[in-house]
């Protein structure tokens, strides 16, 4: 059995990544049938980058979206997400499969290959992508940590009648994981993949670009977006305490989600937040003989 597969990769500013995410999607073992890069408004030398590489390669198109205003939080507006979107919509063709890439990402080769198998083989799997790793100052390789049924938003893997069926998603923190609320409350099944050939490599890791305490704020301003329960959020920023940086990098995350509620941020629709804490909860009740960091860490 074949299928579709379509790639959009939205980027700012990648100039130092994008060699190496597509020198990776140039040596998969299973080529896109389209591939989408879309220059969300670089000023550096992406646009000249990604132009190169369609040249030499057919199933390849760089597009180019008009300069955005500065913002002070990119993220925060999921700008990535908006440019995705606009990218899904200049595909040439339905696919069966469409992929959202990041740019500061290495691929294991065999990742388009292995998700395309793992979709056509289980026909409730909505969404899927790879587990990712960070290269350690040894060079070994650790995997960053999330839980089997969440897909790391850097890289998804959507059937397309899954994709259609969670339209539409609003643009704001939280999105990659309220489109797999969606998708699991229309019946989909969502995990996460492990390749033989290992992990793809996240060559930014999170905190990275904008600092920790940001990120782990930013996280918390996503626990509120999609709903978790209060007790699951306190119970998250104290797991959080033993991670860098130590103890404030939990307190941020409890902050931000404070911050979103007081200011009123925006969320998930009430039926998303309501599946949300009644699933929580009802995995907490499973698992409270069980304990593990897991617990709250995926909250």
């Amino acid at each position: 059995m074949t299928s579709r597969l379509a790639v959009v990769v939205a980027f700012l500013n990648e100039e130092e990544y994008l060699p190496t995410l597509l020198a990776s999607i140039a040596g998969q073992t299973r080529q896109p049938d389209e591939l989408l890069l879309v220059d969300d408004g670089s000023t550096d030398a992406s646009h000249e980058i990604v132009q190169a590489f369609a040249a030499e390669h057919p199933y390849a198109r760089a597009l180019r979206r008009p300069p955005r205003p500065p913002e002070h939080d990119r993220l925060a507006t999921a700008a990535e997400l908006l440019a995705f979107q606009w990218g899904v919509r200049q595909l040439s063709e339905t696919p069966d499969i469409v992929v959202k890439l990041d740019a500061d990402l290495r691929l294991v080769p065999t990742l388009f290959e292995a998700a395309e198998r793992e979709l056509l083989g289980d026909a409730a799997l909505g969404i899927t992508g790879t587990y990712l790793a960070v290269e350690l100052p040894d060079g070994q390789l650790e995997r960053e940590f999330n839980a089997p049924d969440n897909v790391r938003g850097p890289n998804k893997f959507y059937r397309w009648a899954c994709y259609e069926a969670i339209q539409p998603l609003d643009a704001h923190l939280g999105w990659d994981m309220i489109d797999e609320l969606k998708a699991k409350m229309a019946g989909w099944d969502v995990r996460s993949l492990s390749v033989a050939e290992g992990d793809s490599v996240h060559l930014r890791p999170t905190g990275l670009y904008d600092g920790r305490l940001r990120a782990f704020r930013r996280w918390g301003l996503c626990a509120w977006a999609y709903g978790q329960h209060p007790l699951l959020v306190v119970g998250g920023g104290v797991m959080r305490f033993g991670r860098k940086p130590y103890v404030i990098g939990g307190m941020s995350y409890i902050l931000g989600w404070a911050l979103a509620g007081v200011r009123r941020a925006p969320r998930a629709e009430p039926e998303i937040c309501a599946f949300v804490r009644r699933e929580k909860l009802r995995y907490v009740r499973r698992n409270l003989r069980r304990p593990s960091r897991a617990l709250f860490l995926r909250s």
